[in-house]
């Protein structure tokens, strides 16, 4: 994506001042962090950018939502309930938070336009990518054959276990969708939302070779990521990556 004109970077739990044991770069959780850690930790993430960069998030909850970033207030405000946002600004950098969710990242080589989206289970349920993409052909007239898109560190196939509950509605909303799933145990399987996330895209035009999954897996790695499903029940908290995205 750098030749391409888009900062972006995935960031992992290295090199930071957060007890996660120690040492951690958790980048959100307030409730689980204190306020001084997780900003310090977001200085030092940034410091790999450009010092232009103003870093805009959001509240994430597990929804469908896009929230567009088209103005400096819209920059300052991170309170507000989404899971993916777009702009099109200079000198702001979108992120979402994650700590085994998929983050995909997306940029328009035309318009320069940018995405970043939240797709946990729910998020790629509700095809929250192609919402994120809609939002941009609609108000930054992009099109899909002109996108590039960064699919991030994230729960792999190999380890990501979820219930009857989850393979039904994926069953009952994608015909297709038996290739995502790899039995396991009674009424369990192991879930593939890289696949997920990745043939939506396709789904609606965007070219293969424009579209690079990350090989790592956070449930596996937890040396270098956060992972939630590995970590919370074990320490009681974890800690939150952070993807983002913005014009060069």
């Amino acid at each position: 994506m750098e030749e391409n004109g888009f900062a972006n970077g995935f960031s992992t739990r290295l090199g930071g001042v957060s007890p996660f044991p120690e040492n951690d770069l958790n980048l959100a959780g307030f409730d689980e962090d204190s306020a001084e850690n997780i900003y310090e930790n977001r200085r030092r993430f940034l410091n790999v950018f450009d010092d232009k960069f103003t870093l805009t998030s959001v509240w994430q909850v597990h929804g469908d939502g896009v929230k567009i970033v088209e103005t400096q207030q819209d920059v300052t405000e991170t309170e507000e309930k989404f899971d993916a946002l777009v702009s099109d600004l200079e000198n702001v950098l979108i992120g979402v938070k994650t700590a085994d969710c998929v983050p995909v990242l997306i940029g328009d080589v035309r318009t320069k336009a940018f995405a970043a989206v939240h797709a946990g289970w729910r998020g790629t349920l509700q095809t929250i990518v192609l919402k994120a993409l809609e939002i941009m052909q609609k108000n930054f007239g992009s099109n899909s054959q002109e996108l590039i898109c960064a699919i991030g560190p994230a729960a792999g196939c190999k380890n990501y276990e979820v219930g009857q509950d989850v393979i039904s509605a994926f069953e009952e909303k994608f015909s297709t969708c038996g290739k995502l799933f790899t039995p396991t145990r009674e009424n369990h399987a192991l879930i593939d939302l890289f696949t997920a996330n990745k043939d939506q895209l396709l789904s609606v035009g965007v070219l293969e070779e424009n579209i690079f999954t990350s090989p790592f897996c956070t449930m596996e790695r937890t040396d270098l990521f956060f992972s939630y499903r590995k970590e919370k029940k074990i320490n009681g908290k974890t800690g939150r990556l952070m993807s983002v995205i913005g014009r060069k």
